[in-house]
C-alpha cells in the first residue's frame, strides 16, 4: 500500500502493513524544551491548558519530523477521573512531571459506581480531548495523534499505594483480580472517549506489571485477564506497552490481544522479533535516557538503525522521551529509521 503522509505510515504499520522507511514515532510522551521554549512556555503550565498543551505537543513533529502528535505528557488523567488530586508544580521552573499528591484510595465497588459515562466529563479529560481537536487542526491529516492511558495495575498504583497492591497481587489474587477488574472498566471508558474524538491510536500503559517486578506466573494470573478485557472494547489501533525487562511475557503481551506491542531497551529486540515471528507489530526500543539524552548523534543514529535492523516494525522510545533530550540525538534517530534498509 502507499503511504504518503506519516499518519498514513503510522496507522498503518500499527494494522500489520508493511512499511518502509520504517515510522519513528512515539505512543507516549515527547515534548521537548527546545519545543517548549520555541513557545516560550512553562513545562508546568502546558498540562491545564488545551491549547498550551496541543501547540507543545506539535512542536516535536515541526522541529524534528517526528511522526507523531502525543497528548496528554503526564500520567495523572485516569486518577483525576477518579478522585485524585495533581500536583503540575507551578510554583517551580524546575522541570519535574505532575504527580498524584492527593490520592482517592477507592474501594473496588467506588471504581465500579464510578465506571459510568458520566467518567468522561470529569478531571481534564475534556481539556485533553480539546487539545487533541486544537492539534488535529494544526496538523490536518498529515501526523497521527496519539494518548494513553495507564493499564489496571498501573493505575491502581496511582490511586492508591503501590506497597499494598504488591503484598495483595501475591497474597490475595482473586480480591486484586476483581480491583484490576474495575479499573480496567475505567480505562476502557476513558479510552474508547479518546479515540471518539481526534486521537488516531491509543497505548495502554501498563508499566508497573513489568518481570522487574512482577513474576510471569503472577502476570498471566492477575494482570493479563484485565488488559484482554480492555483490548477487547478498544476501538483500533491500539498499543500495549510495559516497561522494562519483558521477554519471559512477550508472548503473554500478544495475547491480550493488541495491534501492537511496545518494549524499552531492557528487552532485546531481535530476541522479541525472533520469539514472536514476523507477523507481531512490535515498536522499540530505544533508551529514552541514556540514547537520546546523554548519548552522542552517532551512537544514536547507530542504535535506531540497529533497530530497524532487529525487527522493529517502529522505531518507538521505551518510555516517555525526558524533554531535555538533545535534538540532535532525536535527529539521529529519526534519520536512522529512514534511511536504515529493512533486513
Amino acid at each position: 500500500m502507499t503511504h504518503s503522509t506519516s499518519r498514513d505510515r503510522v496507522l498503518g504499520m500499527l494494522r500489520g502493513e508493511k512499511v518502509h522507511p520504517v515510522p519513528c514515532f512515539s505512543g507516549v510522551g515527547n515534548v521537548t524544551t527546545k519545543g517548549l521554549d520555541k513557545l516560550g512556555y512553562r513545562f508546568a503550565d502546558v498540562h491545564n491548558d488545551a491549547k498550551m498543551m496541543a501547540e507543545a505537543a506539535v512542536t516535536s513533529w515541526e522541529l524534528y519530523g517526528y511522526e507523531c502528535v502525543v497528548v496528554p505528557f503526564d500520567l495523572c488523567m485516569e486518577a483525576e477521573a477518579l478522585g485524585c488530586a495533581m500536583n503540575p508544580y507551578t510554583e517551580t521552573d524546575e522541570l519535574l512531571y505532575p504527580t498524584i499528591k492527593e490520592k482517592s484510595k477507592l474501594t473496588t465497588e467506588q471504581i465500579r459506581e464510578a465506571a459510568n459515562p458520566s467518567l468522561v466529563t470529569k478531571g481534564r479529560i475534556p481539556l485533553i480531548k480539546e487539545a487533541a481537536r486544537i492539534a488535529r487542526e494544526k496538523v490536518g491529516d498529515q501526523v497521527a495523534i496519539g494518548s494513553y492511558t495507564l493499564g489496571p495495575f498501573t493505575l491502581g498504583g496511582q490511586i492508591g499505594e503501590l506497597e499494598p497492591l504488591l503484598k495483595n497481587a501475591f497474597k490475595k489474587p482473586d480480591e486484586m483480580l476483581d480491583y484490576l477488574d474495575a479499573l480496567a472498566d475505567v480505562i476502557t471508558i476513558i479510552g474508547k472517549e479518546l479515540m471518539e474524538s481526534d486521537v488516531d491510536f491509543i497505548s495502554v500503559r501498563e508499566m508497573g506489571a513489568t518481570t522487574d517486578v512482577l513474576s510471569p506466573r503472577v502476570f498471566r494470573k492477575i494482570i493479563c485477564g484485565p488488559l484482554k478485557k480492555i483490548a477487547k472494547s478498544l476501538p483500533s489501533p491500539n498499543i500495549l506497552h510495559i516497561c522494562g525487562m519483558v521477554t519471559p511475557i512477550l508472548q503473554d503481551m500478544v495475547d491480550c490481544g493488541y495491534d501492537a506491542i511496545s518494549i524499552d531497551s531492557k528487552t532485546p529486540l531481535k530476541e522479541a522479533r525472533e520469539k514472536l515471528g514476523p507477523d507481531v507489530v512490535i515498536c522499540g526500543n530505544i533508551n529514552p535516557f541514556s540514547t537520546l539524552n546523554t548519548g552522542e548523534p552517532q551512537e544514536a543514529y547507530n542504535i535506531a538503525a540497529q533497530c530497524v535492523k532487529d525487527g522493529a516494525s517502529g522505531v518507538h522510545p521505551g518510555c516517555d522521551i525526558w524533554p531535555t533530550a538533545k535534538p540532535e540525538n532525536i535527529e539521529a534517530m529519526i534519520n536512522a529509521s529512514k534511511e536504515t534498509a529493512v533486513e
